[in-house]
């Protein structure tokens, strides 16, 4: 494993070789409050080095031959990579009993944790503005992944709970075990389904090929969590709108987005910022991956998204209140007037997203890898 480690080619960066001795006195032997997170992959802990870094150590539940895989994986990959909006692998440990993963400590939790409140209290920094700059941020490191890095990567489980917060809030794109290096001369690779469900990529799941847009369409349900605060899986919502996918889409057609986007953001938002958001998100979930956008063009909206003037959605150029009529439930106006060409009806979109999960290597969807 060592050798298959020190042999990375065109790396940034080569992963320091700690002793399991070393990772034991950075966690205090692995004590329990120094947990950070818990999840199907094992356990993350908070560590200190002896140079007063702070760093986060991920702890495999146990060794097999695919945990040494993603082990391997990971480090090879997050070796490639040199981003501000990627988490930063450290090094790592491979004379323990089970592999360890030394990274950056990035403070403040996930965004599927900011999204959702356990106390069901959004957190206050969560404004219009901020979950713009956290998507543009996001998107911009998965452009990265795609094209500028050494060789395209793509991550396969995108996700909320897999984009890391900083102390200033800032996004940071981690978990990269399922991640997959594309040779320049491909666009696609034939793999095991690997996701996580209600963020998984239909076309993924019923052809097994893996390509770009199949982030495009996961970052596209990180979206749709930023705009509405709804889970990506939700089981008391109705069967054909279980799915958020499935919902923000039948949304869309029946003209009534504004009854599931967030209270919030209808105040701070601009009518324009949220047609453009909505449009946005529905493009990245096409069926078709080849009718998705790039993660670049993705991110150039986004951005461009966030350089809008900024106007009180409530009122029009004049200064005319018009909250009145686009709230009013006997009114037919909606944030987005717009028709569903690709679906005929909602139990069409419905059937798309009703994937089955038998041969589906499914990870939590509340916590990464």
């Amino acid at each position: 494993m060592k050798q298959q480690i020190s042999s990375n080619e065109g790396g940034v960066e080569s992963a320091k070789i700690f002793t399991a001795q070393e990772l034991e006195k950075a966690t205090n032997k692995y004590a329990d409050d120094r947990i950070l997170g818990r999840g199907g992959y094992g356990t993350v802990y908070k560590g200190f080095l002896p140079d007063k870094r702070i760093v986060a150590i991920k702890k495999s539940r146990m060794m097999d031959g695919s945990q040494i895989e993603q082990f391997i994986n990971e480090v090879i990959i997050l070796t490639q990579v040199n981003h501000r909006h990627v988490v930063k692998l450290i090094g790592c440990c491979i004379e323990a009993e089970v592999p360890l993963l030394v990274y950056e400590y990035v403070s403040h939790g996930t965004l599927f944790q900011h999204i959702y409140k356990k106390d069901g209290v959004l957190s206050n920094w969560l404004s219009w503005e901020n979950r713009l700059r956290i998507g543009a941020e996001a998107a911009g490191a998965l452009a990265y992944l795609h094209s500028a890095a050494s060789k395209p990567i793509i991550h396969r489980d995108v996700k909320s709970a897999n984009i890391l917060l900083d102390e200033y809030y800032t996004a940071k794109i981690s978990d990269f075990g399922a991640s997959r290096l594309v040779p320049l001369d491909q666009t696609q690779v034939t793999t095991l389904v690997q996701g996580t469900l209600g963020y998984l990529d239909p076309e993924y799941f019923h052809t097994s090929q893996l390509t770009e847009k199949s982030d495009v369409y996961s970052f596209g349900v990180v979206l749709a969590e930023l705009l509405t605060g709804k889970k990506p899986l939700c089981m008391e919502r109705t069967q054909e709108e279980r799915n958020l996918a499935t919902l923000f889409l039948i949304a869309m057609k029946e003209n009534r987005l504004f009854k599931i986007l967030e209270p919030r953001l209808l105040r701070e938002g601009s009518l324009e910022q949220l047609q453009v958001a909505a449009e946005l998100v529905k493009r990245c979930l096409q069926l078709n991956g080849e009718d998705r956008p790039t993660m670049k063009e993705v991110a150039i909206e986004l951005e461009r998204l966030r350089k809008f003037n900024k106007n009180p959605w409530t009122h029009d150029q004049q200064g005319h209140d018009v909250s009145a009529c686009l709230v009013d439930e006997n009114e037919p106006l909606d944030l987005y007037s717009i028709h569903a060409e690709s679906y005929t009806n909602a139990n069409e979109i419905s059937e798309q997203f009703n994937l089955d999960s038998s041969n589906l290597m499914i990870f939590p969807g509340n916590s990464p890898q």
